[in-house]
C-alpha cells in the first residue's frame, strides 16, 4: 500500500498524524480494557483482540513498502508540470565502503547519473572523504542510522531517536547538508518510528524494487530484478556496503550499474535524487530558498 503524496511536501519538522491502523489499535486497546472492567468474563476475547492487533502492527513493520504505520516513499511523487514523469531515483545503501564506493562514484560520473546514498553514520565517520566526494559530485547523502543494528525495529522511541539523531548530526557535520530522508536498516520498523521522523524533519523512504545485491552473486539476476517493469518515478535500491561478490571476486553492484544506467538512457529516463523530488523546485542544481533556509538552521532548532 502506497500513501498518496501531498501536493506540498513539507520541509522541516512535521506534525505526526496517526494512521487508521494506529488509531484503530489504540481504540481496540481502550475498548478491550473497558470490556474487561464491565464484564470480566470477556477477557479471552479482549486479550485475543489485543494480541491480534499487535500481530498486525508487527506485520506492517516487517513489510518495508507498507504505509500502514505512516507515509513511506515507494515511488517518486508526481509533481506539477510533470517534473518527475521521466525520472528515476537510484538509492545506494550501507556505505560508504572504501573499496566499492569510489568505483560506484566513477561509474555514475561516466553515465552522468545522480544518486541518493543512504549512509551509515559510523562508516561515514571512518571515511568522511567518501561522503564529501558524494556531495562534490552532485549526489545526495541521507540517513541510514548510526550503527545499522539488526535490532533497530525492536527499539523503543528513545533508542530510535538516539540512533537516528546521532546519524543526523554525523552526516550533517561531514556533508554540510542536513539529511531529509531516512531509510530503516533492512526496511524494518515499528510504530514508534514515524513520530521520531516527524520531529526530526525526516521522511521515510523505501523503494519500488531492489535487486538483492547483498546476497545474489549473479549480476544478471540482480539487473533483471531491477529492470523488470521499470517505469518513470521508480525508486531502485542497490548497495555499496555489504555488497555480494561474484565468482570472480568482483562486487556485484559494479557489474550491475553499467547495464542499469545504459537501460535507463535507452528508455530516455534520467536520474534524480529523492532530495530534488522533495524541494519546491525539483531537478534544479541549486536548492530552493526554503531548502537553503532549512539547511542553514542549527540542528537543535528543528527538534
Amino acid at each position: 500500500m502506497n500513501a498518496p503524496m501531498p501536493a506540498q511536501i513539507p520541509l522541516g519538522p512535521r506534525r505526526w498524524k496517526p494512521t487508521p491502523l494506529i488509531t484503530g489499535t489504540a481504540a481496540l486497546h481502550v475498548g478491550a480494557a473497558a470490556a474487561m472492567l464491565a464484564q470480566p468474563a470477556t477477557w479471552p476475547w479482549a486479550t485475543g483482540g489485543v494480541i491480534a492487533s499487535h500481530l498486525v502492527l508487527t506485520a506492517a513493520g516487517l513489510w518495508p513498502k507498507s504505509a500502514l504505520l505512516g507515509p513511506n516513499w515507494t515511488r517518486l511523487p508526481k509533481l506539477p508540470e510533470a517534473a518527475t514523469d521521466n525520472c528515476l531515483a537510484l538509492t545506494i545503501d550501507d556505505g560508504p565502503d572504501p573499496e566499492v564506493t569510489p568505483r560506484v562514484l566513477d561509474l555514475l560520473d561516466e553515465h552522468g547519473a545522480r544518486a541518493t546514498f543512504f549512509c551509515i553514520g559510523d562508516l561515514a565517520r571512518q571515511y568522511p572523504q567518501l561522503v564529501e566526494a558524494m556531495i562534490a559530485r552532485g549526489h545526495a547523502v541521507e540517513n541510514h542510522s548510526q550503527r545499522h543494528r539488526h535490532t533497530f525495529s525492536l527499539s523503543g522511541p528513545g533508542a530510535l531517536r538516539r540512533e537516528i539523531e546521532t546519524a543526523q548530526r554525523t552526516l550533517t557535520d561531514i556533508s554540510g547538508q542536513r539529511p531529509l530522508f531516512f531509510r530503516a536498516p533492512a526496511g524494518l520498523r515499528n510504530p514508534f518510528l514515524e513520530p521520531v521522523l516527524c520531529d526530526l524533519g525526516l521522511h521515510l523512504a523505501s523503494w519500488t524494487r531492489r535487486g538483492f545485491d547483498t546476497r545474489e552473486r549473479e549480476a544478471s539476476k540482480v539487473t533483471q530484478r531491477l529492470l523488470h517493469g521499470l517505469a518513470p518515478r521508480d525508486i531502485l535500491l542497490v548497495h555499496d556496503g555489504h555488497a555480494a561478490h561474484s565468482a570472480s571476486g568482483q562486487p556485484v553492484v559494479l557489474d550491475v550499474l553499467p547495464d542499469l544506467l545504459r537501460a535507463a538512457a535507452r528508455a530516455q529516463l534520467r536520474w534524480t535524487t529523492l532530495r530534488d523530488a522533495l524541494v519546491e523546485s525539483p531537478l534544479k542544481s541549486a536548492a530552493s530558498p526554503v531548502q537553503k533556509a532549512f539547511d542553514a538552521t542549527p540542528f537543535d532548532k528543528i527538534r
